[in-house]
């Protein structure tokens, strides 16, 4: 029975009580009475009857008003602290219960926080200790994942299922550029966890390479591996090695719980590998027939000493033609490869000072020249080839020392917009712009040292340039390189994007994860979610309203994957309201150039497969969706949770449920709001909030959770 049903119930006995005493005396003195009593009674009280009748509904009106007022401050205001006690035991522990109403309910209030006060010391008391027991733990993971973050290789960690448990930066770099099509405009939608790998890679190769580590496993092998190529989805060779992840009990046979697998996209090598094959039998088969006449020919002439001179003039043209012609042909391999080795060049980012550091030691132990710093930016960042760089700086100096008197060089280290500035400056002589663009062209020399590469070749891999100047007359003289700059480590590009190499979430209890569908009887614990929000030209979707914004994140295993973003931006192909700008902040001009709404929903489309969709007041967003299947072909068939109307299921009681509100209630906080991705996070937060509330509530599975949102009142809403 519910508050309101009681309520009503109260008023009816009321109601017996005030009129059942009066109507039952009246009842009885009319059986008593003979009919000339009953006339004479009637006849007494009927001119009294208004004002009785008057009485006893004031009394009642009032006795109404009195209990209203007594259910308020009494019921709803302990089922309200019941509310309350529930946020403080689990979604919110410093929520506290604000003492107000009758002195009962104010002691019981009070006295509530009291006990959470103490709640709170002991479980902090106990999560210091639980803290301490999993530091070794905490850091043998953190140890794995510095580990990973270093290789140079992408790193996948799977369960039998082909589950993904783990990857590193590398991999999520890796099949973000294979990937193409509408799916390339958002990172990551090929990779994340819990996700299958299967969308990568082909199921039978993995399988067959299972099997070959269970047959070296059934022999005795110690480390069995097995290796494969395969392509990717856009064509690229990609070389994979499989590695098992092993458990058992001791005495028993290993077991295969999952599989490690290092991936390198070897297409560029292979076309590499193979022009230079092409080469290599290009200059042998050319030469071959030459290496013949030259020797034919000089064969004859020790043979035949005396012979004419005519014909010994023949003889040496052939030998000269020929040397010639492999010489030309030699050349041009060296050009060849020196093209190749251009290319290998990997360009990473490094500390502008420690490419400094490298061509002054350089400098110092190969040309014996004394250097010098003058204004480095230690905290610049570049993005270079540090051996190339080096070399290419290290040359220069010699050049400039071969030519000229040259006592002491100075480096110095700046930055413009997106340039970094490496200045080398001397005192006395300035070179000549002829001189320099001879330097530029010519092969890099250090010492006794040529390079195939030339200085121009160094920059050009760079995409820099190369000047000399001199300010002033009394200013030394100098060259500068202008390189490009690379982003710092840690510093945040155009939104929450990820900082680090090392993989920020890593979920080893996924090894336990089977799941193929979305189960409705599945613990909503156990399911994998995509939480988003859309930005819209207005609220009238039916009405001719376009979506111009979509974030979503992802939940897996009960943990929000903040490197798993969606975040896109949609030209609508129509204008927008300057009222709907001052709420989103996204303007015409940052739409423009935009994909439209038929290119970026089957990029979200994938980003959500397999995964239940959350959002806040879900049939807003949602009818946007349904509204585009017929013109895209994307239909969202998966299960939809709103965390509006589960706040709703958990908090009945509450006046508020915007998700300015719930957060408040939950204690999470807002940074970003009106914003699609800063909106997704937040609906993110306050859903895993949500979920020990639910199962405090019964509320344990998804089609649970789907029946107890649709009996609520908010769910009457239809956009």
């Amino acid at each position: 029975m519910n508050a309101r049903t009681r309520f009503l119930l109260a008023i009816f006995v009321l109601g017996l009580l005030m009129t059942g005493p009066f109507m039952l005396t009246v009842g009885i003195l009319l059986t008593d009475l003979s009919a000339t009593e009953r006339a004479q009674l009637i006849h007494v009280l009927q001119p009294r009857l208004p004002i009785g009748i008057f009485m006893t509904a004031f009394g009642f009106v009032l006795g109404v008003q009195v209990l209203r007022q007594l259910f308020r401050q009494y019921v709803r205001g302990l089922r309200q602290m019941a509310e309350h006690l529930q946020l403080m035991l689990g979604a919110n522990r410093n929520f506290r219960v604000v003492p107000e109403g009758p002195p009962e309910v104010v002691a019981l209030a009070r006295a509530a926080n009291e006990l959470a006060i103490q709640r709170d010391a002991l479980l902090e008391d106990v999560e210091q200790r639980i803290t301490e027991a999993k530091n070794s733990v905490e850091a043998d993971r953190n140890r794995l994942a510095a580990l990973m973050s270093q290789l140079a290789l992408g790193v996948i960690v799977c369960n039998l299922d082909g589950r993904i448990l783990l990857y590193n930066s590398r991999a999520r770099l890796l099949f973000t550029a294979l990937a193409k099509g509408p799916t390339a405009m958002n990172q990551g939608t090929l990779i994340g966890l819990g996700r299958s790998i299967y969308s990568i890679l082909d199921k039978a190769q993995v399988a067959h390479a299972l099997e070959s580590i269970q047959s070296r496993l059934d022999r005795g092998a110690s480390e069995p591996m097995a290796n494969f190529v395969t392509t990717s989805r856009s064509g690229q060779l990609l070389r994979a090695q499989t590695a098992p992840v092993l458990s058992g009990e001791e005495g028993q046979p290993p077991r295969i719980t999952g599989y490690v697998l290092t991936v390198e996209d070897i297409t560029r090598s292979l076309e590499q590998e193979l022009a230079r094959d092409q080469v290599l039998h290009t200059l042998a088969d050319g030469n071959r027939g030459a290496l013949g006449n030259v020797r034919a020919a000089a064969e004859t002439l020790l043979a035949h000493p005396d012979m004419e001179s005519e014909m010994r003039g023949r003889l040496l043209q052939v030998v000269a033609d020929e040397t010639g012609a492999m010489s030309q042909r030699l050349d041009q391999t060296t050009s060849e490869f020196s093209d190749a080795l251009k290319t290998r060049w990997p360009l990473e980012d490094v500390l502008g000072s420690d490419v400094i550091s490298a061509a002054r030691k350089r400098i110092a132990d190969k040309l014996g020249l004394a250097t010098s710093v003058d204004g480095i930016d230690d905290q610049l960042w570049v993005r270079a080839d540090t051996f190339s760089l080096v070399q290419a700086i290290t040359s220069l100096a010699g050049r400039l020392q071969e030519h000229h008197p040259l006592h002491e060089l100075r480096f110095r280290l700046s930055a413009d917009n997106r340039l970094a500035f490496v200045d080398l400056a001397w005192h006395g002589f300035q070179v000549t712009p002829e001189a320099l663009y001879n330097w530029e062209m010519e092969p890099m020399r250090v010492a006794s040292e040529v390079l195939p590469l030339s200085l121009r070749d160094v920059l050009e891999r760079h995409g820099g340039e190369i000047w000399n100047q001199r300010e002033t007359t009394t200013q030394p003289a100098l060259f500068r390189l202008a390189i490009p700059l690379a982003t710092p480590p840690g510093a945040a590009i155009g939104g929450p994007q990820p900082t680090q190499s090392r993989p920020e979430y890593y979920d080893f209890d996924l090894f336990s994860f089977s799941d193929t569908s979305i189960d409705l009887d599945r613990p909503l614990a156990e399911l994998a979610y995509s939480v988003f929000d859309t930005e819209t030209t207005g609220l009238e979707p039916s009405a001719g309203d376009e979506i111009i914004q979509i974030g979503a994140v992802r939940i897996v295993n009960n943990r929000l994957l903040r490197q798993e973003l969606f975040d896109q931006l949609v030209d609508p192909r129509r204008s927008l309201s300057p009222e709907g700008i001052a709420i989103h902040g996204i303007s015409e001009d940052m739409l423009r150039d935009q994909p439209t709404i038929d290119a970026v929903l089957p990029a979200f489309h994938e980003f959500c497969a397999e995964t239940v969709l959350v959002a806040h007041n879900a049939a807003f967003d949602m009818r946007f969706l349904q509204l585009k299947e017929a013109s895209t072909g994307i239909a969202f068939s998966q299960p939809v949770l709103d965390t509006l109307l589960l706040s709703a299921v958990v908090h009945p009681g509450q006046d508020s449920h915007k998700l300015e509100a719930i957060a408040e209630r939950l204690g999470i906080a807002i940074n970003q709001r009106h914003n699609a991705l800063g909106d997704a996070l937040v609906t993110a937060e306050v859903f895993l909030r949500l979920l020990p509330l639910l199962r405090e509530a019964g509320i344990t599975t998804l089609r649970q959770a789907l029946d107890a949102a649709e009996k609520t009142y908010f769910a009457r809403i239809k956009y």
